[in-house]
């Protein structure tokens, strides 16, 4: 296991861990030989390193986008730091956990997809649970929705973004669907479920967040739609018009046409997942912008994503916290009764 991180290195000392590769160049020195520029990183941040000797040879052992084990000893440069490596090798998949290379959600996967389970158990309608366990009990659709990212910088950039970003929809849906007695529950949460699992044929996790070439050719909604379209049919015996309103869900939930849905939202559940879909990634971008450094005082700079500054300032009541009693918090288990459906 990975237990020296960016963070704890200091100048001086020598370095034996594990980094992913986020840069990989060749320069040439002044006595003209090759020498290789690395860029490394893990969740904690990023630090330069360089390879002196026998470049050459090193850098056939591993790409850009691996995780590689090093030995060597750091320098300061520059007024930061640097590592002179003296040795490296390319990790396999089962060697390294990615969540230790990149930043991650605040739950662990295993938590969150747990969570998931709850919710698509919870759900009235045969067809569409049916529909969702046979997708979620398949591993090849499980597993990277575990820690697939929701995007690749705007929101929830990060391991397990994507089912984060679902649970909250869920929990969305969840109130809306209780508030607004014309809006079909199970539907609108299969949809928050299913609206962006393209994205995980889209966005690769095996390294930095990367398109993968289905990705830039075809795009997650598409994907979405096949792969959705593809369990239906194995599954046989689905309501064709509940298999419409599903993928119209997906087809229409970046709601307008120069944001990439081929439909606009046409059913009330397809506007409201719109909505609630948007309102959380803004949320959740405006979230990480306000946790940023950088700025004057209490204005970031400006957001080319919002079109203007954001206000960073805070307020904070001047009435104390209430305390609660001794054994009042509220369990993870309890929790979940959120995604009950209200009794009548």
């Amino acid at each position: 296991m990975k237990k020296v991180f960016v963070e704890d290195i200091k100048p001086g000392e020598p370095v034996e861990t594990s980094f992913l590769v986020v840069r990989k160049d060749t320069g040439i020195s002044r006595s003209g030989s090759p020498y290789l520029i690395l860029k490394l990183k893990d969740r904690t941040g990023e630090v330069d390193a360089r390879v002196w000797n026998d470049a050459e040879r090193f850098a056939t052992r591993f790409e850009r986008d691996d995780v590689v084990s090093i030995r060597g000893q750091s320098v300061p440069y520059q007024g930061s730091i640097q590592i002179n490596v003296m040795d490296m090798k390319r990790l396999a998949p089962e060697e390294f956990t990615i969540a230790d290379y990149l930043p991650s959600a605040r739950l662990s996967p295993e938590e969150m997809i747990t969570e998931l389970d709850a919710i698509i158990e919870d759900i009235t309608d045969r067809h569409i649970k049916r529909l969702l366990k046979a997708l979620f009990e398949d591993p090849a659709v499980r597993e990277p929705f575990m820690v697939a990212p929701a995007a690749r910088s705007f929101h929830h950039p990060y391991v397990g973004g994507l089912i984060e970003h679902v649970l909250s929809l869920c929990r969305l849906a969840t109130l809306v669907a209780s508030h607004y007695k014309g809006i079909n529950r199970d539907l609108l949460v299969a949809g928050a479920i299913l609206h962006d699992i393209g994205k995980i044929r889209e966005i690769s996790c095996t390294g930095s967040f990367e398109y993968t070439d289905e990705g830039r050719l075809l795009g997650h909604i598409v994907m979405g739609v096949e792969l959705v379209e593809s369990k239906i049919r194995v599954l046989g015996g689905f309501p064709q018009k509940l298999a419409m309103l599903l993928k119209h869900m997906i087809l229409s939930h970046h709601g307008h046409l120069e944001f990439g849905s081929p439909k606009r939202p046409k059913t009330l559940e397809a506007m409201v997942l719109f909505y609630l879909d948007d309102m959380d990634a803004k949320v959740s971008a405006m979230e990480a912008l306000m946790e940023k450094k950088g700025g004057r005082g209490n204005w970031s700079e400006y957001q080319r994503l919002f079109e203007r500054y954001i206000y960073k300032g805070r307020y904070i009541s001047e009435e104390e916290p209430r305390e609660e009693p001794p054994g009042s918090e509220v369990s993870h288990v309890e929790e979940l009764t959120l995604w009950k459906k209200p009794e009548k």
